[in-house]
């Protein structure tokens, strides 16, 4: 396993903190605003004492500083982001459940608010994990993890040099690659799923990179009947991993 950055990052907000909380994931310090209280915050404290972990508490003022704008709810925690897997490892997870592998591979979304939203439609959908590139891609960061309303705890993510490259070991390995291409004439419907698959969806504006795009064994796209040409990649992704989980469980 690999692990992100080694410098301790902050998480803020009452759920994200709660959520990293009932996880089990270290947290270096919890810090409350001293003029906070209510049920919510009483529970953060009570999960954090049942850890052994201290809580800090400072002043409001002292909080925006640390996090950087008002939008804390009154708490915070320094953390590190979970570490990375390596791709066995979220085919184990596939093999652990006894299901044949599903997984999602972004070509390059770059956007901390898309990257959290695919992976709350992941954990949602029971996708067993996500690879992403090392380079011009959005990583774990505390903003991915608060828009995935902490899903990011749930779904092994790995970080890999060559995005192609993984693709042709995921082959090796029996998964049939389907890429979403708006250029594609197949509808998102007609893919079969059932199997162990990887589900390719590019980066915001330019979709999947053409190199990457000649790797997948089948093309689909998502009928569009407005005036727009396509979806934001995390609701595109939402209903790739939902048909997949359908076809599977129906």
């Amino acid at each position: 396993m690999t692990h992100g950055s080694n410098n301790p990052e902050i998480i803020y907000g009452r759920n994200s903190v709660q959520v990293w909380l009932d996880s089990g994931l270290p947290v270096k310090r919890l810090i409350i605003a001293a003029d906070t209280q209510g049920s919510a915050l009483q529970k953060i404290e009570e999960s954090a004492a049942s850890r052994g972990i201290t809580v800090t508490r400072l002043q409001r003022h002292t909080l925006i500083d640390i996090v950087g704008h008002n939008r804390h709810q009154g708490v915070a925690a320094e953390i590190r982001m979970p570490a990375y897997v390596s791709v066995d490892d979220i085919l184990a997870v596939a093999e652990k459940k006894n299901e044949p592998a599903l997984v999602c591979i972004l070509d390059g979304v770059q956007d901390p608010q898309n990257f959290g939203a695919i992976i709350r439609a992941a954990d949602g959908a029971g996708v067993h994990g996500i690879i992403i590139a090392k380079d011009r891609a959005v990583g774990l960061t505390p903003a991915v993890f608060k828009s995935s309303a902490g899903a990011a705890v749930h779904v092994p993510v790995a970080q890999v040099v060559n995005i192609s490259r993984a693709i042709e070991e995921l082959k090796e390995k029996g998964l049939w690659i389907t890429g979403a291409a708006e250029s594609s004439d197949t509808s998102f419907k007609k893919g079969d799923y059932k199997g162990p698959v990887g589900l390719v969806l590019g980066g915001e504006g330019d979709g999947i990179r053409r190199l990457v795009k000649e790797k997948c064994d089948f093309l689909v796209s998502i009928p569009m009947f407005g005036r727009i040409n396509s979806l934001n990649v995390s609701v595109a992704a939402g209903l790739l991993f939902y048909e997949a989980r359908l076809q599977r469980n129906g």
